[in-house]
C-alpha cells in the first residue's frame, strides 16, 4: 500500500521515528545474492544523525539486523526483513508539539487524514523513515552488481540557498563528495556551505537546496512506454522522500527557453554504439534509458521544524506560536545524499528486472 514501493524488487518499509525501531522488508530479490550486514551497513553509516557538526546531534549508531531472506550471506529468493533499532528517543522535546502543528510540516495533514498521530519526531513523516529505504538499495545495489556490473548511482549537493556548485556529472567521484560533510561535488564551495547552515542554525532557522545525481552505464532500454515511464519512475521515487518539492531531468525546465534544433540530441555511431552528441535529454527518451548517463536534480525545501517562534494553531482550533525543540537538521542537503541515490538505485533495479523478465534480458551493448 502507501509504504511500498516497486514491482518486481519491492520494498516495504515500517516503523516510526520514536517507536522501539524502523525497517525494510524486501520481496523479489533473486537467490544468490551475495549479501551481509557489512554492505549495508555502509550506507546506512552514511545517512545516520550525528555524523558531523552540520547535522542534527541525535546520537545513532543505526545498526543494522538481518533477520530473514539470507543463509550463509547468500540471499534465498525469499523475502529479507532487516530492521534498525532507535536507541536515543527524547519524545519529551515533543510535548508542546504534540498540541500545536509545526508549520509546513506533516503534523496537521496527519490528524487530518488519520485522526490522530504519532508526535514524536513527526513518526513516519520524520526522515527516519528512510533507513529502510537505505537499506533496501544496498541490496539492490548487490544485485546490480551481480546481474549487470558497472551501473553507478552518485549523487552531490548541487546548491545550498543561494550558494551553487559547479559539478560535472560525467567525471565528479565517490571520494570527491564523500571527502567533505557538506557532500558537495565542488571543493571550493565546501567551506562557504558549511559556513551558512552554522550561520541559519545559529539563528534558529532553516536551509534547502538541490541535490544533483547522475546513473552511469546505464544500458539502453529501461523503462516502459506510457505510464512506467524511467523517468516518471524515479520522478515519484524522488518526490517520496522527506521535504522534497520539485524534480527535474536533463535540462529540465531550463529546456523550455530552447528550441527544438537546439535541445535535440544527435545521433551517431561511435565506437560500434548509437550514441548521442549532446544529453540534453537526461539519458532518458520516450521512457526508455538510451545509454547515456541519466541526470537528474531534486529540491528539498528548507527544514520545517526550525528554532524560532512561528504562528501555529493546537488540535482544538487555537491560534498560538510555536518554536520547535529536540534535535534537528538545520539544512537536510548533506543527509539526503544518500536517500537519493538509494531511490534510484531501488528504481533502476527494478526496472532491470522488468526487462529481463519481459524480454529475456536483451539489452543492447
Amino acid at each position: 500500500m502507501s509504504s511500498s514501493f516497486g514491482h518486481l524488487f519491492r520494498i516495504s518499509t515500517f516503523g516510526e521515528s520514536h517507536g522501539g525501531g524502523v525497517g525494510v522488508v524486501i520481496d523479489g530479490c533473486p537467490p544468490g545474492i551475495s549479501v551481509n550486514e557489512s554492505v549495508i551497513q555502509l550506507e546506512l553509516d552514511r545517512r545516520r544523525p550525528g555524523q558531523s557538526e552540520i547535522v542534527t546531534p541525535r546520537k545513532e549508531a543505526d545498526t543494522a539486523e538481518i533477520l530473514s531472506g539470507l543463509h550463509d550471506g547468500v540471499t534465498l529468493g525469499t523475502p529479507i526483513a532487516i530492521v534498525v533499532k532507535n536507541t536515543d528517543q527524547r519524545p519529551n522535546a515533543y510535548d508542546e508539539m504534540a498540541v500545536k502543528y509545526r508549520p509546513s510540516h506533516a503534523d496537521y495533514t496527519y490528524d487530518a487524514k488519520y485522526g490522530l498521530r504519532a508526535p514524536s519526531g513527526g513518526g513516519r513523516a520524520s526522515a527516519r523513515e528512510t533507513i529502510g529505504r537505505v537499506a533496501a538499495a544496498a541490496v539492490a545495489k548487490k544485485v546490480l552488481d551481480a546481474l549487470h556490473p558497472g551501473i553507478e548511482v552518485l549523487a552531490w549537493v548541487k546548491s545550498i540557498h543561494d550558494l551553487n556548485a559547479t559539478v560535472d556529472p560525467e567525471t565528479v567521484s565517490f571520494e570527491t563528495i564523500e571527502g567533505n560533510i557538506v557532500r558537495t561535488g565542488d571543493p571550493a564551495m565546501v567551506e562557504p556551505m558549511i559556513e551558512r547552515i552554522k550561520q541559519v542554525r545559529g539563528e534558529g532557522n532553516s536551509v534547502g537546496g538541490v541535490v544533483e545525481c547522475v546513473i552511469r552505464n546505464c544500458p539502453p532500454g529501461l523503462g516502459e512506454p506510457v505510464f512506467d515511464k524511467l523517468e516518471a519512475e524515479l520522478a515519484r521515487a524522488m518526490l517520496s522522500l522527506p521535504a522534497t518539492k520539485g524534480f527535474e531531468i536533463g535540462s529540465g525546465f531550463a529546456g523550455t527557453l530552447l528550441t527544438g534544433s537546439q535541445h535535440n540530441d544527435p545521433f551517431r555511431m561511435i565506437d560500434g554504439k548509437v550514441r548521442t552528441t549532446s544529453n540534453r535529454s537526461g539519458g532518458i527518451q520516450g521512457g526508455i534509458s538510451n545509454g547515456e548517463n541519466i541526470v537528474f536534480r531534486v529540491a528539498f525545501k528548507p527544514t520545517a521544524t526550525i528554532m524560532s517562534s512561528q504562528e501555529t494553531v493546537t488540535s482544538s482550533g487555537e491560534n498560538t506560536d510555536l518554536a520547535g525543540r529536540g534535535r534537528h537538521d538545520a539544512c537536510v542537503l548533506p543527509r539526503a545524499v544518500p536517500m537519493v541515490e538509494a531511490m534510484a538505485t531501488l528504481v533502476v533495479c527494478d526496472h532491470f528486472l522488468r526487462q529481463r523478465a519481459q524480454c529475456g534480458g536483451i539489452l543492447r551493448p
